[in-house]
């Protein structure tokens, strides 16, 4: 019975989402399908909450978000 709830956790582990080379939030599984991005850094904020279809699309938006944040510091 233990096993199943450990296997259950590991499931839900959350994924860290880096962008050259710093952690900027996790993604965790969501109840209703695909992956649930919450930010950790302020670049990645503007997206914090958001519901992306697979890791790599929360990846790709995270990227697009610091670039984007970096241009308006500019």
């Amino acid at each position: 019975m233990q096993e199943r709830s450990l296997d259950r956790a590991q499931a839900h582990k959350p994924i860290v989402i880096e962008v050259a080379g710093e952690p900027l939030g996790v993604v965790v599984p969501h109840a209703e399908g695909g992956y649930r991005f919450l930010a950790v850094k302020l670049p990645a904020f503007a997206i914090d909450g958001q519901q992306f279809e697979t890791v790599e699309k929360a990846h790709f938006a995270v990227s697009q978000a610091v670039r984007k944040g970096g241009a308006d510091a500019a």
